[in-house]
């Protein structure tokens, strides 16, 4: 696993988003870390099906809450956060091995709070369209993880 990179889901609430983006980290040989309070049971049935049998072979860890999550990083960790309301675009970033590529759940994206604490590593996936409101969760997780694969040349 030469990129190493992180692939963070913030209180997702739609199983078979995170089942599809288990799948894909599993893929991508990228480790993927759930934040509580999880929107589902993660023996629920819709995971499994969207995860297939692949579930029980992902590096996958639960974190009780975000400050928990916060608490596990190493230190000078990469972080790089996602959302509509970023500025600048994904496109523009240079992404590092062991990047953490942290989203928000999929009703509300990440707090304002976090986006603004974190303005500087905040980033959007482009909408070319204004009638599309956003992605959904497992297509932006699947362009960013891409990107920062092909940046990284692994």
């Amino acid at each position: 696993m030469p990129h190493q990179l992180q692939v963070v889901l913030i209180e997702p609430e739609i199983p078979n988003n995170t089942g599809s983006i288990g799948r894909l980290c599993l893929a991508t040989q990228s480790t993927l870390h759930l934040v509580d309070p999880l929107g589902f049971e993660i023996n629920d049935s819709q995971l499994k099906r969207a995860g297939l049998d692949y579930w029980q072979h992902l590096d996958v860890f639960r974190h009780p809450g975000l400050d928990a999550f916060f608490d596990t990083l190493p230190e000078g960790a990469p972080l790089v956060f996602f959302s509509k309301k970023a500025k600048p675009s994904y496109l523009g970033h240079q992404f590092k091995t062991g990047s953490y590529l942290i989203f928000g759940k999929e009703t509300k994206g990440l707090s304002e709070k976090l986006i603004e604490h974190y303005s500087g590593q905040a980033f959007r996936i482009p909408l070319y369209d204004p009638r599309v409101r956003s992605l959904n969760l497992s297509n932006a997780v699947s362009i960013v993880l891409y990107e920062a694969i092909r940046q990284l040349g692994s």
